[in-house]
């Protein structure tokens, strides 16, 4: 069994690096140095004043979880807040930590279905799968129309070997946003599961909903990537339903015919 696709925070910044937040100029921000060498986001100016949510964020685009944690402590005492504190200690995985701030922005807001969302991957990462799918169910009963949440409940039912229910998921995930597989971060307070330990047969299963999608190129991607870390059954691609409107490509005719090297 291996573990494989890293979790995937939705955060403001995410990818940013060192960049500024957007709408506040470079200028208006200057490095204080640490004793450690680590660089601190401060405002130079009197006009623009980074709040504890700011200075948070960008703490987590730069992975200085522990000063995120600071700085959101040192703001209001909201669900989002709350909420962004538990992400911190989840990326640092304190999972116990982690649950006890989803749990308590919860409770400060029984609504807020990127909480309940998040607790569902503490959960899935202690592989309690049927309660990581009762808190996804929980969060569309929310907010129906969150195609991450539905791929977060698909990833459970996949590591619970419900496949056909996994891709019923996954199906209206892609429906709702075609690129939530491909999400390595944006703007937002909700986690993107994507770790499972099948992950030959979980790319498969990508293909398999690419191709019906009409998307090739991906479904292509994704047929390579899980011959790739070793398939099972390859022989059984040719008569895939599902591959259908791929047959003719050569690119497919290739891949089924090469012994892929497995990595």
């Amino acid at each position: 069994m291996i573990s494989v696709i890293a979790l995937s925070v939705m955060l403001a910044f995410a990818g940013q690096g060192t960049q500024p937040p957007r709408g506040i100029p470079a200028a208006n921000l200057r490095a204080d140095t640490r004793s450690d060498g680590l660089s601190l986001p401060k405002a130079q100016t009197k006009d623009v004043t980074v709040s504890p949510e700011l200075r948070g964020d960008i703490y987590m685009a730069r992975k200085m979880y522990r000063e995120a944690v600071e700085a959101y402590k040192s703001g209001p005492d909201t669900a989002v807040m709350v909420n962004k504190i538990g992400i911190a200690y989840h990326q640092m995985l304190d999972l116990d930590t982690a649950r006890k701030y989803y749990e308590r922005s919860i409770k400060l807001n029984k609504q807020y279905p990127e909480a309940v969302n998040n607790l569902g991957t503490v959960f899935y990462a202690k592989k309690n799968y049927r309660r990581a799918i009762s808190q996804y169910e929980k969060a569309l009963k929310l907010t129906p129309a969150s195609a991450s949440i539905w791929s977060n409940l698909g990833t459970a039912e996949f590591s619970r070997k419900k496949y056909d229910d996994a891709m019923k998921c996954y199906e209206k995930a892609l429906a709702l946003d075609p690129e939530v597989f491909e999400h390595r971060g944006s703007a937002g307070v909700l986690l993107q599961e994507r770790s499972v330990e099948e992950r030959a047969k979980f790319h498969y299963y990508q293909a398999k909903l690419y191709a019906k999608s009409g998307m090739n190129d991906r479904a292509l991607l994704y047929l390579r990537k899980a011959l790739e870390e070793g398939l099972k059954d390859r022989s059984k691609i040719k008569d895939e339903p599902d591959f259908l409107p791929l047959r003719d490509l050569p690119e497919f005719q290739e891949l089924v015919a090469t012994q892929q090297r497995v990595l």
